[in-house]
């Protein structure tokens, strides 16, 4: 059954959309894939990701023309990126204003190296140092 479905995208609202693209695009490396205005239905899509959409899953950053603010509930847990450098990595980010809400360090009770920051919307992304 797993074959006949693939993971697609996942979908999140942002409050403000070039600052949402320039913090994926910038600052986390993926490209901006597509984007599709609809003034009459006053939303605005854009598609990022790491690789081609027929290949790898990706975000979609929404953009709703009269809300500049959502409250993300208790449901939403995290996204997660693997790194090769973790310290780098965050010290980079730090670097360029990025919230850092947890240091990098072993994950508890294991071995695998994570830190937590936090994008421009305040969703959490989790970095795991992959060799």
């Amino acid at each position: 059954m797993s074959d006949q479905f693939k993971f697609l995208h996942t979908m999140i609202r942002v409050n403000d959309l070039q600052q949402s693209v320039d913090f994926y695009t910038k600052l986390l490396g993926m490209k901006e894939l597509r984007r599709t205005d609809v003034p009459d239905g006053k939303y605005t899509l854009v598609f990022v990701g790491y690789g081609d959409e027929s290949n790898h899953t990706v975000l979609e950053l929404t953009y709703n023309y009269d809300t500049n603010h959502y409250d993300q509930g208790t449901a939403f847990g995290h996204f997660a990126l693997g790194v090769a450098d973790i310290h780098a990595t965050v010290e980079t980010l730090r670097a360029a204003g990025v919230k850092i809400s947890r240091e990098p360090g072993p994950v508890k009770f294991g071995k695998t190296v994570i830190a937590f920051i936090e994008d421009p919307n305040g969703y959490k992304i989790e970095l795991i140092e992959r060799h």
